[in-house]
């Protein structure tokens, strides 16, 4: 049997994972005291010191003493300021400099609209504009012909301009949680486009047949909105290697899921998915398959055997009421707040998976409960 692991009370896995981390902290500290005390921890200061003077050119006979290493950080202040030193430094800052000079970065919700001054800076090559009340995309944009990235997170972004076509450099496009609707066509002129994300936006229902175009594609996160099906564009991304379309409303998956041969890691639980195809097992390259058990009453027995190398993740999510509100605003937004909460738990979730690669094989089956 292949590794399987059920997660009780998924909507209130909060709690758990709070508690983990304060715990972890907490050994952290601990860990840091410990060494802090130790004499491997003074060793390891002292070399550090002594490869530090050595990289600054200072005499052997200034920090040793009788045999012993003097780890006064005056020795490094007054024989560190050579004029080599100065110059490296001088050049690392100015190579930051130059760096940020191709960047534009914003925040805050006093935002409302991109700075006039944007316009003028068509050499930049990439945009990080989050958590501001933005809700349009100026057309200008289509000047941005060096563009590599493009993030816009948890903005109020309701539409993606049909210009954003002409960003044919455009590597990665993050326009997750913001109010989307659909998609434009043109994206699908984005040919060098690596990473698509669009998740959290609560409200797309389907992607324009043109994004088949994106053959660079090698992450997609549609998590969060309100599919249907998984579109047919994204089956033809043919070096798709990460797709997350959790938390959406499938019912179930395309006989032909095994076109994606380069699908590393598939995301699909808080769906409604009653089987899984068999065709999942003629995806070499899967390695990690998460699913929402509650309603599975059909899974292939290949994708449970050892052989696969599959590790596949059935969590059980507790049905939970919805708060009725007056302000249907507040559902919405409540609603975002725990998609990018579990989002994160999953992330680190999954990063935590990785490092435990050599697990045994054998059901493993974990039930949490949380009493809140």
């Amino acid at each position: 049997m292949g590794h399987q692991v059920i997660i009780f009370d998924f909507s209130l896995i909060r709690g758990l994972w709070e508690a983990r981390v304060k715990k972890n902290k907490e050994r952290q500290r601990k860990e840091k005291e410990r060494l802090e005390k130790s004499s491997l921890e003074k060793i390891k200061q002292e070399w550090n010191f002594i490869l530090e003077c050595r990289k600054k050119g200072i005499p052997q006979s200034k920090y040793l003493k009788n045999g012993f290493v003097d780890t006064d950080e005056k020795i490094l202040d007054t024989y560190g300021k050579t004029p080599q030193l100065q110059k490296r430094h001088a050049l690392s800052d100015e190579a930051n400099k130059e760096r940020n000079k191709f960047i534009f970065q914003l925040s805050g919700e006093q935002w409302t609209e991109f700075p006039d001054s944007l316009k003028e800076q068509i050499y930049l090559k990439e945009w990080h504009v989050y958590n501001t009340l933005i809700q349009t995309i100026p057309a200008y944009i289509a000047l941005f012909q060096d563009l590599r990235v493009l993030e816009l997170s948890k903005n109020q972004i309701n539409h993606l301009p049909v210009e954003i076509g002409c960003l044919k450099n455009l590597k990665v496009l993050n326009v997750s949680f913001n109010n989307l609707k659909s998609v434009p066509p043109e994206l699908g002129d984005c040919e060098n486009l690596e990473k698509l994300d669009l998740s959290g936006n609560m409200e797309i229902t389907e992607l324009p047949f043109e994004l088949s175009n994106l053959k660079q594609v090698t992450v997609v996160d549609m998590s969060a909105n309100k599919f249907h099906s998984i579109p047919i564009c994204v089956l033809r991304m043919s070096n798709l290697q990460w797709l997350d379309i959790s938390s959406n409303n499938l019912k179930d998956l395309p006989e032909d899921i095994d076109r994606l041969d380069q699908l590393q890691t598939l995301l699909l639980q808080k769906n409604k998915l009653t089987y899984l195809p068999r065709a999942l097992v003629n995806m070499p390259k899967l390695s990690l398959l998460v699913v929402s058990g509650d309603d599975l009453v059909e899974i292939p027995t290949a994708i449970c055997e050892s052989t696969t190398g599959l590790k596949f993740i059935s969590l059980k999510d507790s049905p939970v009421e919805t708060i009725v509100c007056k302000d249907t605003e507040e559902i919405i937004e409540s609603e975002r707040e725990r998609e990018q909460l579990e989002k994160e738990f999953m992330k680190a979730y999954i990063e935590d998976l990785k490092e435990r690669d050599s697990a045994p094989s054998y059901t493993t089956k974990v039930l949490l409960s949380l009493q809140l």
